[in-house]
């Protein structure tokens, strides 16, 4: 029998490790988009592995090692950054900011321990945003600002925010139709533009906005209807039906052109600070049930082509991953793209770890694109417990971790959604994921993605509570872009009148953030992070330092200041 939402669900043969969306079925599905409250969420090992238990395996879970204040920095200057400043000067000295002495700013060395802390917002069928068709403009756009007004609440600084579910698109565009989530029918248009309004609000909240596209489903039903200028409107050829989905032919050079087009577009036109891709590549496979490139493939044999077919799947996506992170770091290199791939590598690796093969079944190879820099992070999907053995977080999380270099990032995909699904899903086990994550901070695991948006919203068993109060109570930038991490950031230029601090700075429209620290004995310690549009604080006296934080992350010296 078919599922009630195929695109969301698996083949039996995946209950091992995935998300679950029909409320109908019992197997599991690794989709980001595809979790709901009302379904039991146990995930075995494959078909031909008995259940695991879910008792705790200290062996298989690394420990978490302390986490040092992640808000102390040493206060001492930084001589070989301000090679022209006075020797003397003391950390907390700043006659010629108080005085107005012709003496340059004091320099000093700030940084705070960074990490990406983010929820994705799903779209397609409504999911997290808008709560259903058809809501008036004030109505979405009233539910957008709460979705903001959550992340920025619970100390979060990103937003996933899911722009193209079905080749479509939830922003103007003259590229692809507006998304039938909006209005109820594709091309309707809302009457507003949902991205330019949502990167507006976020930014002035210091939340940053990464476009989320599916890159190869066209529709969720294969047998709905598309409108120009939808690719299976105009290039029906390249359209794949499969398991009552409609899919764009990965292996088509329309397909992979629309989707770096519409990359292009969308980097070029809105101040989005990523480009973010889920784990749909080929689809999940339904047992007996090919995917049908035959004929696509047998053109490619003929004209001399030498792979496998599923070495020359894999080359059409890793193609398509490549052109993107390309057009990404040329076009826009203040911002990121990522793919957040299915947790699971392939069975074996790490060792003890088991459940589906992406690698030979979806055709996702994320090494390779780690390997090769075409992406500046992966956010793999690990969603289950730290108890259960054959897919355990902490295992995991170390593996994927140990694949970064060059100053990329793995941001763990966490599921919020499976909390009180079962008694492993518990708020302390959220808790322990998290923690699992900084665990892995030095080799690369610089924060975590929340699915979804939702469950902070509701705060379901007090999640939100927990996460804001136990990791997220002070702020935090996210990491710099690994391919711009050697930046030099020019020091803000800072101007003082009783306790208001004026900022400006002369590239100010390439600039995210003034970071603002405060003095504790010997250190700097990160107190606030406003906002680049802002042009003054007010600050309590006391000795103080602010930088500058690019768009890309990349943070300047402190200037050192003190109110009376």
């Amino acid at each position: 029998m078919r599922r009630a939402l195929p695109i969301l669900a698996m083949a039996a043969l995946l209950s091992a490790c995935g998300d679950i969306d029909d409320p109908d079925a019992a197997d599991a599905s690794p989709d980001v988009e595809g979790i709901t409250d009302a379904v039991a969420l146990d995930v075995v090992a494959p078909t031909d592995l008995a259940p695991q238990d879910l008792g705790p395996d200290a062996a298989n879970v690394p420990d978490v090692a302390n986490v040092p204040d992640a808000a102390r920095v040493d206060a001492s200057v930084d001589a070989s950054r301000d090679a022209g400043a006075d020797a003397s000067r003391d950390a907390g000295a700043d006659a010629g900011r108080d005085a107005g002495a012709d003496a340059g700013p004091t320099l000093v060395s700030v940084s705070h321990e960074r990490e990406f802390r983010a929820a994705w917002v799903a779209t397609v069928f409504n999911i997290d945003w808008p709560s259903r068709t058809g809501l008036s403009a004030a109505a979405a756009q009233s539910e957008l600002a709460g979705i903001v007004d959550v992340a920025a609440r619970n100390g979060l600084n990103a937003l996933v925010f899911q722009v193209r579910p079905e080749g479509d698109a939830l922003y103007r565009s003259a590229l692809e139709p507006w998304s039938r989530f909006l209005t109820g029918r594709q091309g309707g248009d809302p009457g507003w533009d949902p991205l330019a309004w949502l990167v507006e609000r976020a930014h002035a909240r210091g939340v940053e906005v990464h476009a989320w596209l599916n890159p190869y489903r066209a529709r969720t039903s294969a047998s709905g209807t598309s409108v120009r200028p939808h690719i299976a409107a105009t290039n029906p050829e390249a359209m794949v039906p499969y398991d009552g989905v409609l899919w764009m032919d990965p292996s088509r050079a329309v397909v992979q052109d629309r989707a770096v087009d519409v990359i292009r577009d969308l980097v070029a036109r809105y101040e989005v600070d990523g480009v973010h891709f889920d784990d749909y590549f080929y689809p999940y496979p339904e047992a007996g049930m090919p995917f049908p490139d035959s004929a696509q493939f047998d053109r490619y044999r003929a004209g001399g082509g030498a792979l496998s077919l599923g070495d020359w799947r894999r080359d059409n996506v890793n193609r398509l991953v490549q052109r993107v992170g390309e057009t990404v770091a040329r076009d826009r290199p203040d911002a990121r793209f990522g793919i957040s791939p299915f947790g699971i590598y392939r069975p074996g690796t790490p060792p003890g770890i088991s459940g589906l093969d992406a690698y030979a079944s979806i055709y996702c190879d994320a090494p390779l694109w780690m390997a090769r820099g075409w992406v500046d992070y992966l956010a793999p999907q690990l969603y289950w417990p730290s108890t259960q053995t054959a897919q355990a977080y902490g295992t995991l999380i170390q593996w994927w971790a140990g694949l970064t270099r060059d100053g990329r990032s793995i941001f763990a995909g966490t599921s919020l959604s499976r909390l009180g699904s079962s008694s492993a899903w518990t708020v302390d086990e959220l808790r322990r994921q998290v923690e699992l994550t900084r665990a892995q901070r030095t080799r690369g695991a610089r924060g975590n993605v929340f699915f979804t948006i939702d469950e902070l919203r509701t705060n379901r068993m007090g999640v939100a509570d927990m996460l804001r109060s136990t990791f997220y109570a002070s702020p935090a930038l996210s990491p710099p872009i690994g391919a711009r991490r050697g930046d030099r950031v020019e020091a803000p230029v800072v101007s003082v009148s009783g306790l208001s601090v004026a900022l400006s700075h002369p590239a100010r429209a390439s600039l995210r953030a003034w970071v603002v620290y405060r003095r504790e004995g010997a250190s700097y310690v990160i107190d606030r992070i406003v906002p680049a549009a802002t042009g003054s604080v007010t600050l309590a006296a006391g000795a103080w330092a602010v930088s500058a934080a690019s768009r890309a992350g990349v943070e300047s010296q402190g200037v050192a200041i003190t109110l009376r």
